[in-house]
Protein backbone atom coordinates (compact mmCIF):
# COMPACT_ATOMS: atom_id res chain seq x y z
CA UNK A 1 0.00 0.00 0.00
CA UNK A 2 1.21 3.60 -0.85
CA UNK A 3 1.57 6.13 1.82
CA UNK A 4 0.94 9.90 0.25
CA UNK A 5 1.58 11.53 3.83
CA UNK A 6 5.13 12.55 5.05
CA UNK A 7 5.62 14.96 7.51
CA UNK A 8 9.06 16.86 6.45
CA UNK A 9 11.41 18.13 9.20
CA UNK A 10 13.48 20.82 8.25
CA UNK A 11 16.90 20.76 8.98
CA UNK A 12 17.66 24.14 10.06
CA UNK A 13 14.85 24.84 12.40
CA UNK A 14 13.00 21.65 12.91
CA UNK A 15 10.09 22.38 11.94
CA UNK A 16 7.82 19.49 10.91
CA UNK A 17 5.05 20.05 8.87
CA UNK A 18 2.69 16.77 7.11
CA UNK A 19 2.79 16.84 3.51
CA UNK A 20 0.93 15.30 0.99
CA UNK A 21 3.60 13.90 -1.89
CA UNK A 22 2.57 13.85 -5.69
CA UNK A 23 2.48 10.61 -7.17
CA UNK A 24 3.58 11.27 -10.79
CA UNK A 25 6.41 13.51 -10.04
CA UNK A 26 9.51 14.16 -7.10
CA UNK A 27 9.26 17.24 -5.87
CA UNK A 28 12.90 18.83 -5.84
CA UNK A 29 12.13 22.07 -3.34
CA UNK A 30 10.17 22.97 0.23
CA UNK A 31 10.21 26.14 1.58
CA UNK A 32 9.98 25.51 5.21
CA UNK A 33 6.89 27.34 6.90
CA UNK A 34 9.10 27.81 10.19
CA UNK A 35 11.73 29.57 8.88
CA UNK A 36 11.89 29.95 5.07
CA UNK A 37 14.31 27.61 4.44
CA UNK A 38 14.34 26.64 0.91
CA UNK A 39 14.89 22.88 0.90
CA UNK A 40 16.64 21.09 -1.52
CA UNK A 41 17.68 16.90 -2.07
CA UNK A 42 20.60 16.12 -0.15
CA UNK A 43 23.00 14.67 -3.09
CA UNK A 44 21.82 11.37 -4.04
CA UNK A 45 18.45 11.82 -2.69
CA UNK A 46 15.55 12.38 -5.34
CA UNK A 47 13.66 14.84 -4.02
CA UNK A 48 12.96 16.36 -0.19
CA UNK A 49 10.53 13.68 0.91
CA UNK A 50 13.21 11.18 0.56
CA UNK A 51 15.82 14.24 2.20
CA UNK A 52 14.19 15.26 4.77
CA UNK A 53 10.61 13.22 4.95
CA UNK A 54 9.28 10.62 7.50
CA UNK A 55 8.48 8.50 4.11
CA UNK A 56 10.22 8.32 1.42
CA UNK A 57 8.40 9.64 -2.06
CA UNK A 58 5.86 7.12 -3.87
CA UNK A 59 8.11 6.11 -7.09
CA UNK A 60 10.56 5.36 -4.29
CA UNK A 61 8.28 3.45 -2.33
CA UNK A 62 7.33 1.22 -5.30
CA UNK A 63 11.09 0.34 -6.10
CA UNK A 64 11.67 -0.44 -2.44
CA UNK A 65 8.68 -2.91 -2.97
CA UNK A 66 9.88 -4.27 -6.10
CA UNK A 67 7.09 -3.14 -8.14
CA UNK A 68 8.16 -3.88 -12.03
CA UNK A 69 7.76 -1.14 -14.25
CA UNK A 70 7.16 1.55 -11.88
CA UNK A 71 7.42 4.69 -13.31
CA UNK A 72 9.80 6.84 -12.04
CA UNK A 73 11.81 10.11 -12.13
CA UNK A 74 13.68 9.24 -9.33
CA UNK A 75 15.34 6.00 -10.79
CA UNK A 76 17.41 5.69 -13.85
Amino acid sequence: MMTLQSVITCPNCGAAKPQTMPTDACQFFYVCTGCGERLKPKSGDCCVFCSYGSVPCPPMQAERAGASGAASCCTG
